[in-house]
């Protein structure tokens, strides 16, 4: 491998979202890790990196909620590439549903996939990361990490959580040259996540399913939903050096939505 070739974990890589964020980086000269629990995606995912862009890619399964399996996931990557420049933490879990109807099950879910895991997988990157002298951690949040979401209490309150981590993150990072950040996407109105909690959205607009992505189109002031391409975007430059100065952020991409 080059000395210049960067090596990306991209957790939760196997399908929507982070299929796409894993095949940005794959053409942005990165070769990668893609972690999923199903690693029949995960393996989909990197084949076609290695088919699209001849550029070396390694599919890894494992429950990202679970302690051993990410400390071997990252044994893993390193043992095949020999470093980690960037991780990308994209799993995520939401339920929609009125807090006095809100199962406690889906509440420790939401924790556990879109808090815990991060953790785990932050922590364990770090050690990597401090040896080397360097490196980037990038979490995939929401925008509901900076504003509650009605019928989301599981998944807004991880999200929160999950920026007040990426600021805790960046100060013990900083001394050792790893910059941490979180992308705060709008709705991703087109992604499996949120097709599937169309009969949930309707319930609680009082719409029909059909005018869902219309009402959420309506509260954004650019007039569209997140794409994965504009998500990708804000990865690129947060990995970059372009974005040097740049650590404990929570970067919005809402189309105005959310401007904090």
């Amino acid at each position: 491998m080059s000395e210049t070739t960067k090596v990306a974990i991209v957790a939760g890589g196997g399908q929507s979202l982070g299929e796409a964020l894993s095949l940005r980086l794959a053409e942005e000269g990165y070769q990668v890790s893609v972690v999923d629990i199903d690693e029949g995606n995960a393996q989909q995912v990197a084949d076609e990196i290695q088919e699209t862009y001849n550029s070396k890619a390694i599919a890894v399964r494992a429950d990202l909620t679970n302690e051993a399996d990410v400390a071997a996931m990252v044994q893993k990557t390193v043992s095949e590439f020999g470093k980690i420049d960037l991780l990308v933490y994209n799993a995520g879990y939401a339920k929609s549903a009125k807090i006095n109807e809100f199962d406690l099950c889906a509440w420790e879910t939401s924790m556990a996939v879109n808090l815990t895991g991060y953790f785990l997988c932050a922590r364990e990157v770090s050690k990597v990361m401090i040896k080397q002298g360097y490196g980037n951690i990038i979490q995939i949040n929401s925008k509901s990490g900076k504003v509650g979401s009605k019928h989301n209490s599981g998944y807004s309150a991880s999200k929160f959580g999950g920026v007040g981590l990426t600021q805790s993150l960046a100060l013990d990072l900083a001394e050792h040259n790893i910059r941490v950040n979180s992308i705060m996407p709008g709705n991703l109105l087109k992604s499996p996540m949120f097709q599937s909690l169309i009969p949930q959205y309707a319930k609680k607009l009082g719409v029909s399913e059909d005018q869902v992505e219309q009402v959420y189109i309506d509260k954004v002031p650019l007039k569209r939903g997140c794409t994965y391409d504009d998500i990708a975007n804000a990865v690129i430059f947060y990995a970059s050096d372009k974005a040097a100065y740049c650590t404990g952020q929570s970067i919005n991409v809402t189309g105005g939505q959310v401007m904090f």
